[in-house]
Formats: structure tokens, sequence, C-alpha cells
């Protein structure tokens, strides 16, 4: 997850099924290297962060300069950021108070 929000971070440790971990950065550059991005199963991005680092700037990264195809689901953000984070070639969007509930479908999705 890339966010600061650590009441969210909580909360999503709390909905990660058994077995999962949820790893916070506060950049992209924090999750590590090329290696360490690619092995994500997908990336959880926080369109309202600002402070730390620029949303768009990350999914720019890791599709155009990484040239990753990890998914890269979005939360928050307005609909301006949505539509750029979009263009930018983020894969999905959903409202911040959603985003926990909706962990266990992801992880089940996602899972090796």
């Amino acid at each position: 997850m890339l966010s600061t929000d650590a009441a969210l971070r909580e909360a999503l440790r709390a909905a990660a099924p058994a077995g999962w971990e949820i790893a916070q950065a506060a950049s992209l550059e924090a999750l590590g290297e090329f290696q360490d991005v690619l092995l994500q199963r997908f990336v959880l991005l926080d369109l309202e962060e600002q402070a730390a680092f620029d949303p768009l700037e990350v999914v720019a990264n890791i599709r155009s300069v990484m040239m990753l195809n990890v998914p890269i689901f979005c939360f928050g953000g307005t609909p301006q950021t949505r539509d750029a984070a979009r263009l930018a070639r983020a894969d999905r969007f959903f409202e911040r108070a959603e985003i926990a509930a909706l962990l266990p479908r992801l992880c089940e999705q996602f899972g090796w």
C-alpha cells in the first residue's frame, strides 16, 4: 500500500486474510527495486496522498519506467485525479471507505 494513512494501514491489516501481509510505503522507492515491486501481487495506491509522493507519478513510474504490469488499485481521489490516473494506466478505482472491505476479495483473486 502506498499511503501514509496509519489508520487505513491498520484497517487493511485487520482485513487481510491469513498468510497475507500489507507492506506500507511512503514512496515507490521504499518498496524497493524493480524486482521487489514485481513480487507484489498488486499495489494499493492512495490518490489523496500528496505529502509523501505524487500518486500519478507512481503510476507512471510503475508502467513507463519499470515497465511492470502489476495491478494498481487506486482508492480515494477526485474525479479529475482518477481520470489522470486512468490515463497513466492505473487499473481499478475504489472509494476510500470501501477498500478495506474489498481487500479479501482482491487477495483471493490474486492469490498464487
